[in-house]
């Protein structure tokens, strides 16, 4: 905890000149409330006995001192609120950057196993809490310490036995705020991990809203959320009831501690051992009493809030990116393209049953080649090797002869090209979204890429042209038009390499034939694997490659493959015989 601690402490770093005028100013406002109270047992012990003349020129003078230290503790106030969130925020800003940072490190493997409204509560609700606890927490407990203390010493310097009623009571509180805060913590840390589930669940549903409606299922959505809401309610309501307990509780016993110095008070004074203005003064410090353990008590919360939203911070930032960048990789500017796999063996992290096995296989610079094989054999996995989006478990991919992971990352996924079939478009501009594929493109550029992809024209029919927007992941577009842009991107981006994951067996025919011809634009002198449902789109590749769970079992062009009459001529025969 203590290493967490220094961490967390670290935060503070940028901005220590603003974290420590903040304590100042945190420590004068709470002095000022020490003295005020002091200035009116002087007024109603002292000054009121003086002959009236001396006495309205001290009470007003005194008056005057009082106003001045109202309107210091009023800018005290003003200071730690608005400069102390300011602090907050902008540690806030840093912590987030760190995460989404962190983020954009982790692989394809990381994000498999989590929910994105999980991930997207780390980076708001979590991180809110932590640097509530970073601004205020400090704050808190300097101006509780101050107060308490400076409280307790001067009411035992104006009446020992009053002071001990108050400071018996006060003891107790502590003890029943410390025991129910311990009840809170977990009630608290329950509704953290349900409302991230409740976010997770509506990211997910309004991303397949179209799904949703298209099979009618608003109800069932519905009724799926109301369970999740539901969880969450009873979560609240546990915590609820402990905070009720708490600060009722913590109400009363303000309220007895009153009770206990006036009735004590009433008793010293009939013994002669209290005055009027003691009493007064005594009374008046009670809030300065039972304010700061409130404070402390609303700190430990605050502390545990804080303290395990940052230790879910921690979590994912710990995590270090299982793809990254060797100690010794080089740097690569242009790519020739010759890529190949030398017994490759692979399986996903949590499946030992490996998805490859001993893959070997040798795809020159500017060659075509088709991957095919029943659903399952691992054609997109073999792809996606390439750009290193998972690492090989055994044997190695080469580019041009050196192992890719001898490559940096950012130099290796710059050669390669990639046109999916589910195309992700970003909100935005159609600009935008074709610049994504190099963006320091100039305009003319992106429009150059446009047209390769056969683009252009439906893009200067749209109701602004390149300047319209279109929707959140690209709705306002046909599938066609879509993979058109994806094209476009990857025109621009203009890489050696080029993997193309069944980029047009979602489309119809007319689409599937205008985007297959963008393809082949694109693929010209350029290395291309092409993973192909439809054997009818991949007729002229220069070889074809038959995937099964034994790895590479066919090979050889459309032709020879058909006369070989093997697994190749039977998904060919099926396919065309429907």
């Amino acid at each position: 905890m203590d290493h967490k601690l220094k961490k967390l402490a670290a935060y503070y770093k940028p901005y220590l000149g603003l974290f420590w005028a903040d304590m100042f100013f945190a420590m004068l406002g709470a002095a000022v409330t020490l003295v005020i109270p002091l200035l009116v047992r002087y007024i109603t012990g002292t000054v009121v006995e003086l002959p009236v003349q001396e006495a309205t020129k001290i009470i007003i003078r005194i008056g005057i001192v009082m106003v001045a230290m109202v309107a210091l503790e009023c800018f005290c106030n003003y200071f730690i609120t608005y400069y102390g969130h300011v602090m907050g925020a902008k540690i806030e800003h840093d912590m987030r950057n760190e995460i989404f940072g962190h983020y954009q490190k982790l692989s394809f493997a990381f994000y498999d196993n989590q929910k994105v409204g999980h991930l997207l509560s780390r980076i708001t609700s979590d991180l809110f809490d932590i640097t509530e606890l970073l601004h205020h927490g400090p704050e808190d407990v300097v101006i509780s310490t101050i107060k308490l203390v400076g409280a307790f010493i001067i009411l035992l310097a104006v009446n020992g036995k009053l002071a001990l009623v108050a400071i018996a009571i006060v003891a107790v509180m502590l003890v029943y705020a410390i025991s129910l805060n311990k009840k809170m913590k977990s009630a608290f840390k329950e509704n953290r991990a349900r409302i991230a589930d409740i976010n997770s669940q509506i990211e997910d549903s309004l991303s397949g809203i179209r799904v949703v409606k298209s099979f009618s299922n608003e109800e069932t959505e519905m009724d799926k959320f109301k369970v999740g809401n539901a969880r969450f309610v009873d979560s609240k309501k546990k915590s609820y009831r402990y905070m009720a307990i708490f600060h009722s509780g913590m109400g009363a016993f303000s309220t007895l501690i009153t009770v206990g110095s006036l009735i004590m008070g009433a008793y010293l004074m009939t013994a002669g051992e209290l005055t009027a203005a003691d009493l007064v003064t005594f009374l008046l410090y009670i809030s300065n009493f039972t304010e700061p353990v409130k404070k402390l008590v609303n700190f430990t919360e605050q502390f545990q809030n804080g303290y395990s939203g940052y230790e879910r911070f921690l979590e994912i930032v710990s995590i270090a990116p299982d793809i990254e960048d060797a100690p010794d990789a080089v740097s690569m500017d242009k790519a020739e393209g010759n890529i190949s796999f030398d017994h490759v063996t692979f399986h996903y992290e949590e499946n030992k049953e490996n998805v490859l096995s001993n893959v070997n296989l040798q795809v020159n610079q500017g060659e075509y080649v088709a991957l095919v094989g029943s659903s399952g054999a691992g054609k997109t996995t073999l792809c996606s090797l390439i750009p290193r989006f998972y690492d090989v478990t055994d044997g190695s991919v080469r580019l041009d002869g050196i192992d890719i992971r001898k490559l940096k990352l950012k130099d290796l996924r710059r050669q390669i090209g990639i046109v999916q079939q589910d195309v992700y478009l970003f909100a935005g501009t159609v600009m935008e979204n074709i610049r994504y594929g190099k963006p320091e493109a100039t305009d003319e550029e992106v429009v150059m890429a446009a047209r390769a992809a056969n683009a252009h024209e439906f893009i200067m029919n749209l109701p602004h042209g390149y300047d319209t927007d279109i929707g959140q992941r690209g709705v306002k577009l046909s599938g066609g038009q879509k993979q058109r842009l994806s094209i476009a991107r990857v025109f621009l981006k203009n890489p050696p390499v080029l993997i193309f994951d069944e980029a047009t067996s979602a489309l119809d025919n007319e689409s599937e034939k205008i985007v297959q011809h963008s393809l082949e634009n694109l693929a010209k002198n350029r290395t291309t694997f092409v993973i192909a449902h439809r054997l009818s789109t991949i007729r002229n590749a220069q070889r074809i490659l038959v995937l099964t769970e034994n790895g590479i079992e066919e090979e050889g062009t459309h032709d020879e493959l058909l006369k070989k009459g093997g697994i190749y001529a039977g998904l060919y025969e099926m396919q065309f015989r429907q």
